[in-house]
């Protein structure tokens, strides 16, 4: 549970006044926001709480500076501290996972991405073909050997998992820039089984030969064996890139440890900070020596000025899951998807992969005759949140989809245990059996809408409710309306 200094009512009912006497509406909504994230059981893998020490550090002067460059050689002068601010991020992030560089100045885990794998391509494409072409810098190029440089990076090839078995937009999914800047190629998952088979990952990967290969997901419910996948890079001569945006806080939390931590395994790693890593929104970029040089050119290569402000939260983040009791948080994180899991399949919910083993569940809605777009709504307006998701072959695309994904990192915050999730597990499969889909006008079955048995929702928000009281938001944080 997040501890809150006795401090923090004043600070933020001060905070909220000042905000009030520009615009109140803004003031409106940042106290609602609170307010309906107490009353909610939050339940987006995605999300988390931070701490009120990230979530104060955030609104500082920090933010007033432009320090595009990295540390000690920036664009604009006087940033000093900001250079004091980015060097204690990195030590912490290093420290942390055990990595040889780290690199804080990503905005997202988007832009995360993008500087991994504009890395990966300058290190193994720009740098080799500049010396071929005896220049130093692209500025040193005569123009028919840009087009020819321009021209051998738009030839590249990336394979990561697919949307549907579970990966993320960034791993090459077709109208995202990842899947523009590449030739892709995606992997998928056993039918059978719903997990990663590697006798056909290597194959595929022989037969595509990626430049890079892509580990990590959004929404698979399993582990990945890094071991693997590297020996699979290798075997094409591929770099190793994954994005551990979901999963870094179990990796930083000694949960993931050994073939399934990518530390020691990836060249370049990816992730987010504020997912169940529990910092502020941001991301940041793990590499080995030999990569950091071109990591280290993120700025101006992608990104623009730093958010200095989020830089030192990152910082903040980071030492607090530095601390054992954050390996504790982890481990229940775990504990608790494994009890959500379990409780769900007890009552009849049918499950990808039959379970979980890190954070997260994906339910497949469609045994209750229901969509993601019905089960989303109908489980929202009963006081739980989650997000529609696809499942691996989805009849029903990425917009309707037959899936629905839950994690545990939010409600683990608030000191929800296994006996409670159990009851959420309980909640969630009363209210996909009371829901059913409505026709649609035309008379075809209808995709989106939907009823609910009379009295179901409003039982279980008050049964969530209860769950909730018992495990409060930031307690003792008192906000005046």
């Amino acid at each position: 549970m997040i501890e809150t200094p006795s401090a923090a009512s004043s600070i933020y009912n001060q905070l909220l006044g000042v905000i009030e006497s520009i615009e109140p509406r803004i003031a409106d909504a940042t106290r609602a926001e609170l307010t309906d994230q107490r009353a909610s059981l939050k339940l987006i893998a995605s999300e988390n709480y931070a701490s009120l020490p990230v979530l104060l550090t955030m609104g500082t002067w920090l933010s007033d500076k432009y320090a595009e460059g990295t540390i000690g050689h920036r664009f604009y002068a006087g940033c000093q501290n900001v250079d004091t601010v980015e060097s204690v991020a990195a030590e912490h992030a290093r420290e942390l996972f055990g990595a040889e560089y780290a690199y804080v100045q990503p905005h997202s885990g988007i832009d995360a991405n993008l500087v991994a794998y504009w890395s990966i391509l300058s290190h193994r494409i720009e740098s080799p073909e500049l010396e071929r072409l005896g220049a130093k810098t692209v500025n040193d190029l005569a123009e028919d050997d840009w087009e020819i440089l321009r021209a051998t990076f738009n030839q590249q090839r990336v394979m990561g998992m697919s949307l549907d078995a579970g990966g993320h937009l960034t791993h090459g999914f077709r109208h995202n820039i990842s899947g523009k800047m590449f030739r892709q190629h995606s992997y998928g998952t056993n039918p059978d089984t719903g997990l990663i088979d590697y006798d056909q990952l290597l194959a595929d990967a022989r037969e595509f030969k990626p430049l890079i290969l892509v580990a990590g997901y959004s929404a698979y419910p399993r582990r990945v064996n890094f071991a693997r996948m590297r020996e699979i890079a290798d075997a094409v001569g591929a770099t190793l890139f994954v994005d551990m945006a979901h999963f870094a806080g179990l990796v930083a939390g000694k949960v993931f440890t050994g073939e399934e931590n990518p530390v020691g395994y990836a060249d370049v790693i990816a992730s987010t900070t504020h997912k169940s890593l529990r910092g502020p929104r941001g991301g940041f970029v793990l590499a080995t020596g030999e990569y950091a040089p071109s990591v280290d050119r993120g700025c101006p290569m992608v990104l623009g000025g730093p958010l200095s402000h989020i830089m030192a939260a990152k910082a903040i983040a980071f030492a607090e899951a530095r601390q054992p009791s954050f390996q504790s948080y982890a481990q229940a994180v775990a504990d608790n998807a494994k009890a959500l899991a379990d409780g769900l399949l007890r009552r009849g919910v049918k499950l990808v992969t039959g379970g979980t083993d890190n954070h997260l569940v994906l339910i497949d809605v469609s045994p209750f005759g229901l969509t993601g777009r019905q089960a989303e709504p109908a489980l929202l307006e009963s006081g739980i949140v989650t997000n529609r998701n696809s499942i691996p072959r989805d009849p029903n695309g990425a917009w309707y989809t037959s899936g629905v994904r839950i994690g545990t990192p939010a409600l683990t915050t608030r000191g929800f245990g296994p006996d409670e999730f159990d009851r959420v597990a309980e909640l969630i499969a009363g209210v996909l059996k009371a829901t059913t889909p409505v026709t649609a006008s035309n008379g075809q079955p209808g995709k989106a809408k939907y009823t609910i048995a009379d009295g179901v929702a409003e039982r279980t928000r008050a049964a969530a409710a209860e769950l909730l009281d018992a495990n409060p938001l930031y307690p003792g944080l008192d906000i005046e309306p």
